[in-house]
This record gives structure tokens, C-alpha cells and sequence, in this order.
């Protein structure tokens, strides 16, 4: 069994794979990392199974520290996805020690899952498009606010706006002040996902592109987008998975 750990931000996202399929996941806040209580965290998420080592990435660096040391408390090999250790998909890219970690590990599942070329949506604090070109290389991407991020600044920086719980709304007339702020996110978000979508279309110069979504409102802003196909929560971890098994000469099988 294979350990995978996401460190974001806010989460760190946690996964046991067997080689053919995530087969447990979890989480925990990433402030944790400090205390001893990550330790007991990994310790409990990971059980009685027999783990032959661990892959993981981190935007946080103060938290990889603390995450290399409990990894070697648990006597695990690891791997850590870097632009230097990448594999299962090329760089292309003028700083690849600037892109993040996470957005790598979405870009070689999504090009292992789905060919090339692929633009994978993870729909997180921000929203980033990572684009893998018809060669299999990863060239960049788009970065733009998060839906949550862009209705908590209204509450934030207005008087009269209320914080607002993102849910689906058909209407396109809001009768008060929620139903305007909900059509206005979630109706404007998916308009700027389709004009991105588009002129990423228009650029990689292709009729049609594979789009792979993820991350927190990935299925509510997809309902709405016909060119994302497939939302796939476990992407980043998959993107792990795959890293180990190129590194350790295994042959990469279709995770599911």
C-alpha cells in the first residue's frame, strides 16, 4: 500500500492506494503539521496496513519540514513531488520551480487518465486551469479568485452584504439581496469558466478539449459547463500515486 499526502493551505488531504485505486481518503487542517498531533493523525489514518512508502506534495513549506520528519519517525521512504522528480508528463515552462507541486501532481493524472491535450479546473481557494499541450507537456495556466473567496470579500468589504452559503440556483432575477449575490456567483463564475475555456480552445488551436475538474465546487459549477466531462475529487492523490509508480519502474495503471 501506497501513502499519499496533498499539504495545502487550509487541508491536508490524505490517501491509501493499492496501485489500482485510491482505497481511502481523509484530511486533516495543515496547521497541525507542527505539533505532535500530525503524528498521531498519519499514525491513525494509516491503521494496520502495511505501507511500503509514502508520495506526497506541499505548498507549505514549513509544514514539508515538519513532514519529512514524521515520515522518517514512521520509517516510510518517500518521494516528493517537485519539478525536479516529476514524471509522467513534461515541462514546459519558463520557472518550473514555481509551479506548484499540487499543480503538477493534477496535470500527470490528468494526462495519464485522459491523454493529451488536457486543461484540468481544480476549483479551490483560487481557481487555476493547468493546460498539458497535445506533446504531453504542461505550459502554464490561468489563475483567478475562488467562488468562496470572491463572496466572502463582498461580505468583507460591504456594509449591507451578507456571507452567503454557495448552493445551485436556476433563476437569473434575484428577489433579495442572497438569491442577486448567488446568481452573481455562481451564474458569473461559470460564465468566466466558459470564456476561459474557449480561449484556451482557441489558442491550444482545437475544436474540442478534454477538461478535468476538481476541488470543492467542482460539481456545482460543472452542472453548467459542457466541456467538463469528468469531475474527479481524487485527482491530486492519483497524480501521486503515479509519480511513485514511475519512479519505481512500475508499469502506470488507470487509477480508479
Amino acid at each position: 500500500m501506497l501513502l499519499l499526502l496533498d499539504v495545502g493551505n487550509t487541508n491536508t488531504h490524505l490517501g491509501l492506494s493499492d496501485g489500482a485505486r485510491i482505497v481511502k481518503q481523509g484530511s486533516f487542517a495543515s496547521r497541525l503539521w507542527s505539533s505532535a498531533e500530525s503524528h498521531k493523525k498519519l499514525v491513525r489514518f494509516v491503521g494496520a496496513v502495511k505501507v511500503e512508502g509514502a508520495s506526497f506534495c506541499s505548498v507549505v513549506p514549513a509544514a514539508t519540514t515538519f513532514l519529512k520528519r514524521t515520515l522518517l519517525r514512521m520509517d516510510l521512504p518517500h518521494l516528493e513531488l517537485t519539478h525536479k522528480t516529476c514524471a509522467g508528463v513534461g515541462i514546459d515552462y519558463p520557472k518550473p520551480q514555481k509551479i506548484g507541486p499540487d499543480r503538477l501532481a493534477n496535470s500527470i493524472a490528468a494526462h495519464q487518465l485522459h491523454g493529451a491535450p488536457v486543461v484540468v479546473v481544480d476549483f479551490g481557494t483560487a481557481v487555476t486551469f493547468d493546460v498539458v499541450n497535445k506533446k504531453g507537456f504542461y505550459v502554464g495556466g490561468i489563475i483567478a479568485p475562488g467562488l468562496n473567496v470572491m463572496t466572502d470579500y463582498l461580505h468583507e468589504k460591504t456594509a449591507l452584504l451578507p456571507r452567503i452559503k454557495i448552493r445551485d440556483t436556476k433563476k437569473v432575477i434575484g428577489r433579495n439581496t442572497r438569491e442577486a449575490m448567488l446568481i452573481g456567483a455562481v451564474h458569473g463564475y461559470r460564465g468566466l469558466v466558459l470564456n476561459l475555456l474557449a480561449e484556451l480552445k482557441s489558442e491550444l488551436d482545437t475544436p474540442s478539449l478534454k477538461v478535468v475538474a476538481t476541488g470543492g465546487c467542482a460539481e456545482l459549477i460543472s452542472e453548467g459547463i459542457p466541456d467538463i466531462k469528468t469531475v474527479d475529487q481524487s485527482l491530486t492523490l492519483k497524480g501521486l500515486a503515479y509519480l511513485w509508480q514511475a519512479h519505481h519502474g512500475s508499469s502506470l495503471t488507470n487509477l480508479k
